[in-house]
């Protein structure tokens, strides 16, 4: 499998080999589907309560006769069916929405995603993307004279300026290999990645 390895200017200057198991892999829709729940569900954090029947500060005295008034059987005004009354199976900060991914499905589901990126030319290789000083501006005209909008940077380690020259870019963003994510894979229109970075997911992901 060969990678697009591109310039400062954003040409395409030569092609690299990479592994065809990751980068030559068919796309999964049900799989990268499964996959992105996941990633989603497992960053929910559980903070939403709602009351039940024993939370509201309703009296526990019955309203009224069992028998003789006419009206419905009541116990008491904390009954779910009366409006102020409990939540039936109210929601809890304990919720857990966690799913769980085998490891063998997520190196597949990502290695379809990025498989597929190749095939739309929505990832590129360079051999390092760097910048001299902690200075938005100085990335934002490097991308510019890229030709790049919205791009998520792949790096096989965190560079300073670079993390904090892209702060303020809201298309952009910075990520060491490990924590790229499914999500912003399929979010961004283009992924630059740097030669250290793909030989780095490579032994992650195979």
């Amino acid at each position: 499998m060969e990678l697009k390895l591109i310039g400062n200017d954003g040409q395409s200057a030569e092609n690299i080999s990479a592994s065809d198991a990751l980068f030559g892999r068919e796309y999964n829709e049900a799989l990268v589907h499964q996959l992105v729940t996941a990633y989603m569900a497992n960053a929910r954090s559980a903070n939403r309560a709602q009351k039940g029947r024993s939370d509201v500060n309703k009296s526990t005295r019955k309203p009224w006769a069992q028998k003789g008034t006419g009206r419905a059987r009541a116990g008491m005004a904390s009954s779910p069916l009366w409006r102020g009354g409990g939540q039936i199976f109210p929601s809890s900060p304990n919720d857990n929405f966690s799913h769980k991914v085998n490891r063998k499905m997520y190196r597949a589901g990502m290695s379809a995603i990025l498989s597929q990126l190749v095939r739309d030319s929505r990832l590129s290789v360079v051999n390092e993307f760097t910048v001299d000083s902690p200075k938005t501006k100085l990335l934002s005209q490097k991308l510019k004279d890229m030709g790049l909008k919205q791009v998520m940077l792949i790096t096989d380690k965190i560079d300073e300026n670079l993390y904090l020259s892209s702060r303020n870019l809201p298309n952009v963003m910075v990520v060491e290999v490990g924590h790229a994510d499914p999500v912003s894979l399929l979010r961004y229109d283009k992924i630059i990645m740097t030669q250290s970075a793909v030989t780095k997911i490579e032994e992650m992901l195979s």
